[in-house]
């Protein structure tokens, strides 16, 4: 039995950087055809409904059916100390992430905060998400099991740390390595699931560890390598402490063999311009985390620099050093920071960021991120009067893109009607 979503529709057949606006599809009285867990159609309501007339309808009315939300960088450890206060990176890694984080070596604290993970994010529209885990390889197999139980196409790895961590957070080369190996043999490409090799970043991997990690990535060059880059200036300098003969941040991953077109590089604000040619040389992409710059203090994204450059860029709440779980609000925060470098991006293209943007930055946007023929079926309809204020703003909207800017930057969990995944509906009662 086919499913059939009516409601306006919204697709990509470009890339809003590149070509503006008019890449965006929109369809006011469209429709979604669902069919053994992908999109099959996708068009007018009337003629859909005319060639499928046995489909089970699900009527949307005037709500926006979507491409569910793709979250291309978060830690699920740090789920349960969203919005602490702190102060910089270091200091908030030191007093509230690896405390956390020691508390993975039980796997069943593991998997309730895997759990509650999907439950909340689920809950904001997104449906795919790339996440560090902790060092504990438990970690990892309580966030894959979650996915894979819930039918997600969910990407993750082991966090590995060697040095300038907590006694109970620390692994070695060696055993990186060898758990890295473990459970990428275990997880990766089983169903909607992709293992990512994971360094936390170099302050805390030893050369020895990065080598190590670097060499896994070699002989499984077509799994993604996570990690972080120039996130804080502070953070730059201690880099350059410890790796005194690199030439920069990046050089500190590239001596080691951790860069290349299947590598993804949280936050990455400031960069020097060598930095800048190598990454879209190698076809590498990078992470914007808005809502947890400014939460952290770390400085000001160049979206329009590094994404019309052709730079593939996602977008990701960061969780927990991010202060969101709605992908919505962290639109918001990039349309918010890119301002405050004279930027304005359109609301077509931050709707791009959230959802084929990520995907093409995990190397998924053949499959997630967008409404069309032959993608799996990870969709989210978005009530764009979810609340009295956006409701009456909306009401006086002259274009679809006024009428969707609201949501933008005032929506939350509540304008998230609907959820599927995998071309189920999801039960959101159950992340409540």
């Amino acid at each position: 039995m086919a499913d059939l979503l009516l409601g306006q529709t919204l697709a990509f057949a470009g890339d809003p950087f590149q070509v503006g606006p008019e890449a965006a599809r929109h369809e006011p009285q469209g429709a979604v055809l669902v069919r053994d867990g992908q999109i099959a159609a996708v068009g007018q309501a009337d003629s859909l409904r005319k060639a499928h007339p046995a489909a089970q309808i699900h009527d949307y009315g005037r709500a926006l059916i979507s491409a569910g939300f793709v979250d291309a960088h978060i830690h699920f450890p740090q789920t349960a100390i969203i919005a602490s206060w702190g102060k910089r990176l270091i200091d908030w890694l030191n007093t509230y992430t690896f405390p956390e984080e020691m508390r993975f070596a039980d796997p069943a604290y593991a998997r309730a905060i895997a759990e509650r993970t999907f439950d909340l994010t689920l809950a904001n529209g997104t449906t795919t998400l790339c996440s560090y885990a902790t060092i504990h390889p438990g970690s990892v197999d309580a966030f894959f099991a979650a996915a894979e139980a819930r039918g997600l196409r969910a990407l993750a790895g082991k966090t590995c740390m060697d040095r300038n961590a907590p006694e109970g957070l620390r692994d070695t080369a060696q055993s990186a390595h060898d758990d890295s190996r473990t459970l990428l043999e275990r997880w990766h490409g089983r169903g909607r699931l992709s293992y990512v090799i994971t360094p936390r970043f170099s302050p805390t991997s030893s050369p020895e560890q990065l080598e190590a990690l670097g060499a896994l990535w070699a002989r499984y060059p077509d799994c993604l390598m996570q990690t972080h880059l120039s996130e804080q200036l502070d953070e730059i300098a201690w880099v350059r402490s410890l790796f005194p003969e690199a030439r920069d941040y990046l050089d500190t991953y590239e001596r080691f063999g951790l860069l290349g077109p299947n590598a993804l590089y949280g936050h990455a604000i400031h960069l020097e311009p060598r930095e800048k040619a190598r990454l879209s040389e190698v076809g590498a992409a990078v992470v914007h985390c808005p809502t947890s710059n400014s939460f952290i203090g770390s400085g000001l994204f160049d979206m329009a620099g590094l994404a019309s450059g052709g730079l593939r860029v996602g977008l990701a709440t960061d969780t927990g050093g991010g202060s969101s779980f709605s992908m919505l609000r962290t639109m918001a925060a990039a349309y918010e920071i890119a301002q405050l470098r004279g930027q304005a991006l359109h609301p077509a293209a931050l709707w791009w960021l959230a959802t084929c943007g990520s995907a093409r930055a995990l190397r998924l946007a053949d499959r997630i991120g967008n409404l069309a023929p032959g993608m799996e079926a990870d969709i989210a309809v978005i009530d764009l009067a979810s609340t009295p204020a956006i409701a009456q703003r909306a009401d006086r909207a002259e274009s679809f893109w006024e009428a969707l800017f609201p949501t933008i930057m005032m929506g939350d969990d509540r304008a998230i009607r609907a959820v599927w995944a995998g071309g189920r509906r999801v039960n959101l009662r159950a992340t409540e």
